[in-house]
This record gives structure tokens, sequence and C-alpha cells, in this order.
């Protein structure tokens, strides 16, 4: 029996109802709200095999931008399917031949970095925010209206005499 694998479908722009008709003649997919964002579970012997599978079947049919394996493989990682420029793709693999890599490796390098430094900059938003609000509110404040918001109540602390 295949294995069937989740596959997330990121639109360039909002499908329309006939285009996503098409596609679920070929492919049973699920669309989020504003059609930008499509779900599919497609059988195929590897994610890898399924980004590829998907990528053929649906690319004349749909604005893909980038097909993406829904959960992690037993190393931890996301698989991304991305169909470049020729502009883009002649600068990447001019780019990895003179470092010596494949262009394949060098783009897992530069999207793993670019993601790594994201990560590292929201966080120090985050760190910069919540020390501007601590100069203001008692950590009690922040963190009770933390647990307000996270579960959809508004959480205002009493205050008491000093």
């Amino acid at each position: 029996m295949t294995p069937h694998h989740a596959v997330e479908i990121t639109l360039t722009r909002p499908a329309t109802p006939g285009e996503l008709r098409h596609a679920r003649g070929g492919v049973p997919l699920a669309a989020n709200a504003d059609r930008t964002r499509l779900m599919a579970v497609h059988g195929a012997r590897s994610p890898g095999g399924v980004l590829h599978t998907l990528r053929h079947r649906l690319d004349a049919l749909l604005p893909i931008d980038v097909l993406s394996t829904h959960y992690p493989d037993q190393h931890g990682q996301i698989l991304l399917n991305v169909a470049l420029s020729h502009t883009a793709d002649r600068a990447l693999r001019r780019d990895a031949a003179v470092v010596g890599q494949r262009p394949e490796d060098l783009l897992r390098r530069r999207v793993t970095a670019a993601l790594t430094r994201e990560e590292q900059e929201r966080a120090r938003r985050l760190e910069n925010r919540l020390k501007s609000l601590l100069a203001h509110h008692t950590p009690d404040e922040v963190l009770a209206c933390v647990v307000g918001l996270r579960y959809g109540r508004q959480h205002r602390p009493t205050r008491t005499a000093p």
C-alpha cells in the first residue's frame, strides 16, 4: 500500500472557483477561506515524490507558489518544492558552482539561514516589546493579560492597595 502524505499548497493569488473545480477533478483539495492556501493528502512513495507529483498535476491548473510537506520528516525537516524563474535558476546554479555545491543544497542552506534570521529577529522584537511593557506594568499584569488573550477573555487584574 502506498503511503499518503499531507501537502500544503501556497498560491501566488486566490484561486478562482473554476480553477479549484478543475484542480479538484484530479486531486482532492481543501481550501482556506480566501483560497490562497490549499491542503491535499496524496499517495506517493516519499514526501519528495508527492511534491513532484502534485507540482506536475496541478501546475497548469493553479497559480502555485510553493508546495510543502505539512508534517516534518524523520529529521524534523519540512520539504519544499519551489519553481524558480529561469533567471533565478541560472543564478542559483552559478552560485552553487562557485562554492562547489549542488543547487538544491545551496538553496536549502540559504532558506535555512533566512528562516533562522527571521526567528532571531522575531525573538528580538518580542523581547524589546516585553521590556517596554514591563517598564509600565508588573510581570503579573502582563502575564494575566496574556492568559486572558490566549483563552479569549479580557482579564483585568484588580489593583490592591500598596
